[in-house]
């Protein structure tokens, strides 16, 4: 009986060392580099309802901590989800989902899965139709946000061969959109 409790313990003393390593690498937080958008880049020029914004906002918000999740925070999730949130804050900066999953990512912290309002391919799909639109604004504000609606699409379904064709050609027109310029946007001196 006494060789049964030894084995056991044993037993185990091995499996436990052999899944701390598991357990090390979930507790690991990741790094994720708060956005500062302490003023929209989308002015009111930029035609889109105050509470089409708000839509906006809030399914990419959900999107990107449900992309950041899916990936267990791999590198290229979060900066992805970089890129939702900033665009998300800039629509609409009071934005309940995107404030509190930036907060949280900005933490370490994985957020809780939502369940959104509209799959990938859906989702995807409105933004390209809404980029689409934007891109006949003169305004640049305007043409700024199509073209991030339209590298999400790409992003979010690349299935959705129009949504690619257009990232892509517009790409090759314009270059790459400037996340950075979204990332860290303060107020103005004398405003």
């Amino acid at each position: 009986m006494r060789i049964r409790q030894v084995t056991l313990t044993l037993l185990f003393a091995c499996l436990g060392s052999a899944l701390a390593p598991a357990q090390e690498e979930e507790a690991k937080a990741f790094e994720f580099v708060p956005l500062v958008v302490e003023r929209s880049l989308f002015s009111d020029q930029v035609k889109m309802m105050t509470k089409e914004r708000d839509e906006y906002a809030t399914n990419l918000a959900i999107f990107a901590g449900n992309f950041v999740i899916e990936r267990k925070a791999s590198a290229l999730s979060l900066e992805t989800a970089r890129r939702m949130l900033a665009v998300a804050l800039h629509l609409s900066p009071r934005n309940r989902n995107a404030l509190v999953i930036g907060f949280q990512l900005k933490k370490g912290i994985l957020p809780e899965g939502h369940k959104a309002d509209y799959s990938p391919a859906v989702l995807s799909r409105l933004l390209l139709s809404r980029g689409r639109l934007l891109s006949q604004e003169e305004a640049e504000d305007g043409k700024l946000l199509a073209r991030c609606f339209v590298e999400i699409a790409a992003i979010i379904d690349p299935r959705n061969e129009d949504a690619v064709f257009e990232f892509e050609i517009q790409r090759l027109d314009h270059g790459d959109v400037d996340w950075e310029a979204l990332y860290d946007v303060r107020k103005k001196e004398d405003e």
